[in-house]
């Protein structure tokens, strides 16, 4: 559905010339490739599924964050610009974020629900989230959660 989606917001960026939503949906869909071959090299034949692309998007956002930060620092205010007309482009194909106290329920229930007792289940809390939640949840948000209820 969402390899459908980026064709056709990609033909609809080229017919009213939106150059930044252009090379933003070639980004994703280069990158999107990158991550099916890899995926055929260990026998999928269909390439990563849906809740791995929500993942690679929610990376995508992340990374370009980060360099917001970079370029914020070093006074680029145009590269700021791109960055987040990007992060823009990128966040129209993933589902609606999960506020703060959803968040926070959903690691709740995770802990319970695996018996996590200790700082030693930080990774089981949060596979089990990453399954779930791909795409939706700021996992490093959640982890900061996850280290909170752990360590009390």
């Amino acid at each position: 559905m969402l390899r459908q989606k980026f064709t056709e917001t990609l033909k609809e960026a080229l017919k009213a010339g939106d150059q930044v939503r252009v090379s933003t949906v070639r980004l994703i869909m280069a990158a999107l490739k990158d991550r099916d071959i890899a995926a055929r090299e260990q026998g999928n034949r269909d390439g990563i599924p849906e809740d791995a692309v929500l993942q690679m998007l929610a990376n995508m956002v992340k990374q370009r964050r980060e360099s917001i930060k970079l370029y914020e620092q070093g006074g680029r205010a145009d590269l700021v610009k791109q960055e987040q007309a990007e992060i823009g482009v990128i966040e129209s194909f993933m589902p609606q974020q999960m506020s703060e106290a959803e968040v926070q329920k959903a690691v709740a229930d995770a802990i319970a629900e695996i018996g996590a007792c200790g700082l030693k289940d930080i990774g089981r809390t949060m596979g089990v989230l990453k399954g779930r939640f791909a795409g939706r949840m700021d996992f490093s948000k959640a982890s900061e959660y996850v280290r909170k209820a752990l360590a009390a």
